[in-house]
């Protein structure tokens, strides 16, 4: 939770406008209780892992996640994965080449089924 905690410090200061926590399920209870008493707006993503992703942040970005939908992050498109990391803060020019690849591999994936 400590972590946790310094991610709150961090966007409270206006360092990030949107988080990702990943933590155990036994703790949401306690991150629920701890963003809602600071008016934080939050979405919780829960894995098969037993454990949950906190988004929080920016009502803003918590909107863009909504339109997203509650699927998992391995099921975002190329799209929305350089969406959320330039919203999580990851630098743009590493999301940019990341996308290249991920668009570059899904053409040869088409065109490998196309032959």
């Amino acid at each position: 939770m400590e972590v946790f905690r310094h991610h709150i410090y961090e966007f409270k200061k206006g360092l990030r406008n949107l988080i990702l926590h990943t933590a155990p399920v036994s703790d949401v209870p306690e991150i629920v209780r701890a963003l809602t008493s600071q008016g934080i707006a939050y979405k919780l993503s829960y894995l098969r892992n037993g454990h949950v992703n906190v988004f929080f942040g920016h009502p803003d970005c918590i909107a863009v996640l909504g339109i997203f939908g509650d699927k998992s992050l391995s099921d975002y498109t190329k799209e929305e994965d350089f969406i959320l990391g330039v919203m999580l803060g990851y630098g743009r020019l590493e999301e940019c080449r990341r996308y290249v690849m991920l668009s570059e591999k899904e053409r040869a994936r088409v065109e490998c089924a196309a032959d």
